[in-house]
């Protein structure tokens, strides 16, 4: 039982809390923020330095081990490491540790390949709460400290990065296929799942990161969002005027959070919004996340997901895989992202406002 009393008050003085909410939540959110601003911030850099020819941004600034890099590219390189110091700054680490999972990230992401966010984000929770554990407890902390914080995380990294990619790879990969043969059923389920996600207080951007969610199910998840983020700014536009319409609409459906817990029931335009938006983007526009993995969770957030569409429009024709962009391309961007959500979230909000489950002022920010 001392032992037991031992453990706890240890763990607390370290701040090691080891709970759902702190990995599930505040790591996987950190760790969103910390790809946005590595491979997307690297994507859009690209994609604008090609579409304006901006010389700058198009040549490489840097050659190391013989490949080059651009602005854009050495943004994105640094992915891995940008996930690992975000999740770690999410569980409070002290600078020591935070400044060795530079190392952890960098080598859990290369291992993991494809599914390396999921990796990093495993190997950088264990490698931080171990640094944790041995933060200034020895007179050398300057020395064991980031010994046992890279040294763990490039361990684990070695064990489980590649057995976590591979797996995260793989369900990805059945969420794609699965999309693809039967585009309306599961463009309504990954619509849906992620929107949801989006709304909740946990990252649909990093989830869908980590399953490395692209083409057709990635247009489905960017539909489910879009449904969320568009429907809950117009549909509480009453409550919150054009304030609400700017922070929900190009900001986050998560705000609504609180109030969603005082009345579920305000979550019902917007999710069935998402069901209907889902497979009119997988089987009438064929809307397909070419980009980032990590749009397809970004909804209409600073417009990030609609970036990433086009840079995937852009990457499939220097490729040879797409002729040009045509105006049926722009039309479904155009109206799974914005005009759908806008006009059938509150037409199906009028309805639940009859039945009486919705009441003005249930929306307010």
């Amino acid at each position: 039982m001392n032992n037991e009393t031992g453990i706890k008050a240890f763990l607390k003085r370290k701040d090691i809390e080891i709970s759902a909410r702190r990995y599930g939540i505040d790591a996987l959110g950190a760790m969103a923020q910390g790809l946005f601003c590595s491979l997307l911030i690297g994507t859009i850099i690209n994609t604008i330095g090609t579409q304006f020819h901006i010389g700058f941004l198009t040549s490489p600034v840097a050659v190391i081990s013989g490949t080059e890099y651009t602005v854009g590219g050495i943004a994105s390189a640094m992915s891995g490491p940008a996930m690992a110091i975000a999740i770690g700054y999410a569980l409070k680490c002290p600078p020591l540790v935070l400044f060795s999972l530079a190392a952890v990230g960098f080598s859990s992401n290369a291992l993991g390949g494809a599914g390396g966010p999921l990796a990093v984000l495993f190997v950088a929770i264990i490698a931080s709460e171990c640094g944790k554990a041995v933060s200034k407890e020895t007179k050398v902390d300057i020395l064991v400290t980031p010994l046992v914080t890279i040294g763990v995380g490039v361990a684990l990294s070695a064990l489980i990065a590649p057995t976590l990619g591979k797996l995260a790879m793989k369900l990805g990969d059945l969420i794609m296929l699965a999309t693809e043969l039967q585009p309306f059923l599961m463009g309504i389920l990954v619509s849906v799942l992620v929107g949801v996600a989006l709304t909740l207080p946990i990252s649909s951007a990093a989830i869908c990161a980590a399953l490395s969610l692209t083409g057709l199910a990635g247009g489905a998840a960017l539909a489910g969002c879009c449904a969320q983020m568009i429907g809950f700014a117009v549909i509480s536009f009453p409550e919150n005027r054009f304030g609400g319409l700017i922070s929900q609409g190009i900001g986050t459906s998560m705000l609504q959070m609180c109030n969603i817990v005082k009345n579920p029931r305000i979550w019902i335009a917007p999710t069935l919004t998402s069901a209907i938006t889902g497979p009119v983007a997988t089987c009438l526009f064929r809307l397909r996340m070419d980009g980032p993995a990590v749009s397809s969770g970004m909804g209409t957030c600073g417009l990030v997901g609609q970036i990433g569409v086009y840079s995937g429009w852009t990457s499939d024709i220097a490729a040879g895989v797409k002729t040009s962009i045509t105006g049926f391309d722009w039309l479904g961007l155009i109206m799974i992202s914005f005009i759908l959500p806008a006009v059938i979230a509150p037409l199906i909000n009028m309805g639940v406002r009859k039945l009486g489950w919705v009441k003005t002022g249930d929306m307010k920010l």
